[in-house]
């Protein structure tokens, strides 16, 4: 018996003799070092949900494209629909498009997310208001597989703000950063296609790093921080 299985409300994983073993055997992730950015693995995912409650609501799809030395590796991409049973429809379809259809034939939870913590490997996670994602993914690891997530996560939405603090974007989000610097994608809110999206404005957004001093992961997880509490005290002044 697991010594943690008399905590209230602790779920049972079911995962096969097989399934244990690859998560057992998962790797490492990536530290936030000195490591430039240029030599990281850098994953860019985006999830498609059933909806934005981040205690209820269930992971429906995956996409993730990999930045690696300085470019979008086009021919190394994952994209997967889970299985959900039981899957309703709500209004979130009128987001992702994802019909119950589609669900219902999708790859098990198991096995989806062993083969995408496969492909993201020991990588820095980037993903536009990362948070949700980190959320969203770290509990669905959890419940289907047992796995604690520690993958680090960079939120896109807090670098292109402090990297271009005088671009004009409205609201910042995705679509207006898009705008910004002239991208289109016209497959936007599929996961797939959202994370190339992302993948796209981060490239740019490496550059500016770069030319502003920010070669390496730690100085760029630092100069976030810093930025952060800066936002939080101009707010806080207002």
């Amino acid at each position: 018996m697991s010594p943690l299985s008399w905590l209230p409300g602790r779920r049972t994983v079911h995962v096969s003799d097989a399934q244990r073993d690859r998560r057992d055997h998962l790797p490492l992730p990536q530290p936030l070092d000195d490591t430039p950015l240029h030599e990281t693995k850098l994953v860019v995912v985006d999830l498609e949900t059933s909806g934005l409650d981040t205690q209820r609501d269930k992971v429906l799809s995956i996409g993730a494209v990999v930045i690696e030395r300085g470019a979008v590796d086009m021919g190394t991409q994952y994209e997967c629909t889970l299985y959900r049973a039981n899957h309703k429809v709500t209004e979130a379809i009128l987001i992702h498009g994802i019909p119950p259809s589609e669900v219902a034939q999708g790859m098990e939870p198991q096995d989806a997310l062993l083969d995408f913590m496969e492909f993201a490997g020991e990588c820095v996670f980037l993903a536009f208001h990362a948070a949700f994602d980190q959320r969203m993914l770290g509990r669905s690891l959890r419940q289907d597989l047992g796995y604690r997530l520690q993958h680090k996560f960079i939120d896109v939405a807090e670098m292109a703000p402090m990297l271009c603090p005088d671009a004009k974007v409205g609201r910042g989000g995705l679509d207006d950063w898009q705008t910004h610097f002239q991208l289109n994608n016209s497959q936007r809110h599929n996961a797939a296609a959202d994370a190339l999206a992302t993948a796209e404005i981060t490239l740019i957004l490496l550059s500016k790093a770069r030319s502003q001093g920010i070669h390496d992961l730690a100085t760029l997880y630092t100069r976030l921080g810093h930025w952060r509490k800066l936002k939080r005290a101009r707010l806080g002044g207002i």
